[in-house]
């Protein structure tokens, strides 16, 4: 398939990230319904112009009329929804997601779906603190980053409709990783951040900090807000790669600490150069 904005896209879960590209894909043009648990959800997508259609069935006909299908659902419900409903799929549509973790997600979906639908997975590296498709913004999308994660059962054509969808979602920077990679790369940049923000909110147990702290504690605790059932789950299914960047980091830490205690100004002095120059790479242009 091609994506053109005759395409028939269906969203399922419209949360915050399938709210956004909902939003996004609507302004562009293109015609998008959703499949979604809650009713209010669809009712505020549908005020909103997010959508022109939603509901919270399982409507076989608007299945097979789908030609790109989106999952914007839990890995574990994904994963179950394609088990119990893959035979309403019609041949040849093509269907992708947006789940931080993939070894555990991908090779599962590839191996039980039908060979005439093809799953090319997609992980877009923008997201809120908050959940809930009226917390949907796609502004969140532009000048971010999006990996495309193929495998050897994925065609041209669908890494490359793949990559479409994200530029026309307003991703600046679209890469591509194997699921391998992926996995070790977000433990280190998502999941371990979310692992230290947590840590440090739950550290110590201080009456009233807030009336005290400058920006750097709320910057840096931000993502504390946390969806604790999806951020658990995504722990617990990369937990080899995760624990294995966690342990990086209490190294690090401890040599940081070590620096500290022996009075190492010239050490301290040269980790922060570091710090300073890489940290640099990250601001957005």
């Amino acid at each position: 398939m091609t994506l053109n904005k005759n395409t028939n896209i269906l969203i399922i879960g419209l949360g915050v990230i399938g709210g956004g590209y909902a939003a996004a894909l609507t302004a562009k043009g293109y015609r998008v319904s959703c499949i979604t648990k809650n009713k209010t959800d669809i009712e505020y997508a549908l005020e909103h112009g997010m959508i022109l259609y939603g509901t919270t069935e399982l409507d076989e006909n608007l299945i097979k009329s789908a030609e790109l299908i989106v999952f914007a659902v839990y890995p574990t419900v994904f994963i179950e929804w394609i088990k119990s409903n893959q035979h309403l799929f019609s041949p040849g549509t093509l269907i992708t997601d947006v789940t931080g973790v993939k070894s555990s997600v991908v090779d599962e979906v590839q191996s039980i779906l039908r060979d005439d639908v093809e799953f090319i997975s997609a992980h877009p590296m923008a997201g809120r603190e908050r959940s809930g498709v009226e917390y949907s913004d796609p502004e969140v999308f532009k000048g971010a980053n999006y990996i495309v994660t193929p495998t050897e059962k994925n065609t041209i054509e669908a890494i490359e409709v793949c990559k479409e969808l994200g530029r026309e979602l307003g991703f600046t920077r679209i890469s591509e990783l194997s699921i391998t990679e992926h996995d070790e790369m977000i433990a280190f940049l998502s999941q371990l951040t979310h692992c230290i923000a947590v840590s440090l909110m739950t550290c110590r147990d201080t009456d009233s900090l807030e009336r005290y702290t400058g920006d750097s504690f709320r910057d840096l605790t931000r993502i504390a807000k946390i969806n604790e059932k999806m951020w658990a789950e995504l722990f617990l299914m990369n937990k080899d790669a995760l624990l294995c960047e966690m342990n990086s980091f209490i190294k690090e830490f401890n040599r940081f600490k070590d620096m500290i205690q022996s009075g190492d100004r010239k050490g301290l002095e040269e980790k922060m150069k570091t710090s300073t120059a890489r940290r640099a790479l990250f601001d957005k242009k």
